[in-house]
């Protein structure tokens, strides 16, 4: 590279990687393969519009790149392409959310989403998020005593509040959601169902996890965490006579984005290969077995962990304990002192800020990657006691 400065800076980041445990949820390390594409040639044609329906020429090529991203998702999900369609064209996950919002729901009207302290998203309607300010969050947590989500709680909210779409899906939330009774609560309300599976989208790939297809009218997804791809994303939608697919690709464009970045979907459809295997199964399954195994031996150790346990991908530690342990700053600080890397968290009904919260959020996708297995994260685990207790 031409640029010693960037190449400088590049091997320091890959150097830092290689040395430190990676425990943040959203986290995770590509194939060379899905770099390869990342980094192709592709990145230099420009191709406002979709497959067939360009404002440019000489798209050839970058047609069938799109429609094989878009084939290769349907079959990962097991969708019948005259049943779903699919956008591969969103940038990330918050222009993802942001433009369902803004193709479905009129500016002013309601979001229901988990309020962000109890595990939700920015783009789930929150205040300081532009999702908060186009529309209103009607907000659904989760109840004190189980820091479990209550169905019959969230249905009293909709029943009252009518929003014009329910979303479900987290960023802290460890245990398995229920997407039947999610859709019930839709039903009865008149709203649309959205799942954002953007954190367990490759453990629903992997069969690990409950698909959340049968059930919702949307999905989105991005594609960098536990799915292992590029930073991009996904909106899946249901073909039927309210053409919401139809309102979302015209949002996407030409509402919100220009040209798509075909090197980002190349390297979206080289993932969504690798993950249609038996060997991605394997990997989702353990990405679960090493988040039991994480929070077990914490809890054994004496920390309190959030919900009581972990069903997916991630977990959160209570490592204040009401004053008897670790701001959460404080603890992610040490912890990346020591060269383990997490983030601290909000918990449920937390009493400290946003800012120095109660908890830290823990993930292990990424060392799952790296070949990591249950032992390795009961010493990962003791680890992290004996650096917080220090």
């Amino acid at each position: 590279m031409l640029d010693k400065q960037i190449e400088k800076l590049i091997a320091a980041e890959k150097k830092r990687q290689k040395k430190v445990i990676n425990l943040i949820a959203s986290e995770n390390y590509v194939s060379k393969d899905v770099l390869e594409a990342l980094g192709s040639i592709l990145t230099d044609k420009y191709g406002e519009g979709y497959p067939g329906r360009r404002y440019y020429r000489g798209t050839t090529v970058v047609d069938e790149v799109e429609l094989l991203a878009q084939k290769r998702a349907l079959e990962l999900f097991t969708l019948d392409a005259d049943t779903w369609s699919v956008n591969v064209q969103p940038l990330s996950g918050s222009p993802a959310n942001f433009a369902v919002y803004a193709a479905l729901v009129p500016q002013g009207e309601r979001i229901m989403g988990m309020t962000l302290s109890h595990g939700g998203h920015l783009t789930h309607g929150q205040s300081v998020s532009m999702t908060g300010k186009f529309w209103k969050q009607v907000p659904y947590g989760v109840a004190k005593d189980t820091e479990r989500l209550d169905y019959e709680e969230i249905k009293k909210i909709a029943l009252a509040e009518k929003p014009n779409i329910i979303v479900a899906g987290f960023t802290a939330y460890a245990h398995i959601v229920d997407f039947k009774a999610f859709r019930k609560i839709a039903d009865a309300t008149g709203a649309l169902l959205m799942v954002d599976m953007s954190h367990f989208a490759g453990l629903v790939a992997g069969r690990a996890y409950p698909s959340p297809f049968p059930y919702a009218d949307i999905v989105t997804t991005t594609t960098h965490k536990t799915l292992r791809g590029p930073r991009s994303a996904m909106i899946f939608s249901r073909k039927d006579e309210r053409k919401l697919h139809n309102k979302i690709d015209k949002t996407i464009l030409p509402g919100l984005q220009g040209g798509p970045h075909f090197n980002a979907i190349a390297a979206v459809a080289v993932a969504l290969k690798e993950a249609n295997t038996p060997e991605f199964r394997k990997y989702a399954a353990q990405i679960i077995k090493n988040a039991r195994a994480l929070s077990d031996e914490l809890a054994r150790l004496g920390w309190r962990i959030v919900e009581g346990g972990t069903e997916t991908h991630l977990l959160r530690v209570d490592v204040w304990q009401n004053g008897k342990g670790i701001g959460g700053r404080e603890a992610a600080d040490k912890l990346e002192e020591a060269g383990i890397i997490v983030n601290e968290n909000t918990i449920p009904n937390d009493a400290r800020s946003p800012i120095d919260p109660s908890g830290l959020r823990l993930g292990t996708p990424a060392e799952t990657t790296r070949g990591k297995t249950e032992k390795d994260f009961v010493k990962i685990a003791q680890r992290i006691d004996k650096i917080l207790r220090a």
